[in-house]
Parts: structure tokens; sequence; C-alpha cells
């Protein structure tokens, strides 16, 4: 189910997701679906695609295909917790909306195949996280 987000919030994630497609240098009419749900959902996607029986922050699943009726470029899916964001915002002591930028930037990067399984992948993908979070004048750091 989705749940109720801010318009505020809406509007932080739209800024991270657009600033993040410019600064990677995507088409510019390349999509993508954000889906901000709560942690029962995340936990279900997260079992049966990924094999993690658990709720968890953000989910990406990649497309990179392009659409056959648009031919615009399809990236994939985000799944959002808006839950959890708030809890880990709370936890962090900063707003509900840098945290939901952090975490649809980082799914998205993970939809353009970045990750962090490795040293070096994840030295590149959190320099590319923490420039994009800058340039949009959010205040977090990758971990």
């Amino acid at each position: 189910p989705e749940v109720p987000v801010p318009s505020a919030v809406l509007a932080a994630v739209r800024e991270a997701v657009e600033t993040a497609l410019r600064l990677t240098h995507q088409p510019s009419d390349a999509d993508l679906t954000i889906l901000i749900t709560d942690d029962n959902a995340v936990r279900r996607l997260n079992r049966d695609f990924m094999g993690k029986d658990a709720p968890t922050d953000v989910l990406s699943f990649p497309a990179g295909e392009r659409d056959p009726e648009s031919g615009k470029l399809y990236l994939g899916d985000i799944v959002i917790s808006y839950p959890r964001a708030q809890e880990q915002a709370s936890q962090g002591g900063h707003a509900v909306a840098h945290e939901m930028q952090l975490l649809s930037v980082h799914g998205l990067l993970h939809l353009l195949g970045y990750d962090h399984l490795t040293p070096g992948d994840k030295r590149r993908m959190w320099e590319q996280q923490a420039a994009i979070l800058k340039e949009i004048g959010c205040p977090l750091t990758p971990p």
C-alpha cells in the first residue's frame, strides 16, 4: 500500500532524482518509478526478490530497457519504506525529507549499476552519492 507523504517531502525526492539523473548523464526522457510504501510491503518484496525476510529502507529493481511504445529508457523501480525513513531520520537527528533524498539517490544509483559489494565499488558509489547530495544541499553523507 502507498502511504501518505507530505508534498514537501515528495518535492525533495523529485529534486534529488532529477539532479541525480542530470549528474549521471542520463537521457532527459529516462523514466523510473518510485513506490513509497510501508515496512510490510518492503519486507515482502525483499523476501520474494532478494531472499531476505526482513524490512529494509530502499530496494531497487533495475530494468534498463527502452519502452517499446514510447522508446523512452525505463531505468526501473525504486521502493522506499516511508516509516523506516522516518525512523532513520529521527535516529539521525535530521529531516525526513533529507533521508528520503538519500534513499532515492541511493536507489537510483543501484538502477544505474552502482553497487557497494566491494570496497572499490562502495567508494565509487558513495562518492557519486555524496556529490549528488551536495549539489542539492542535502547535509547527509553516505555511511
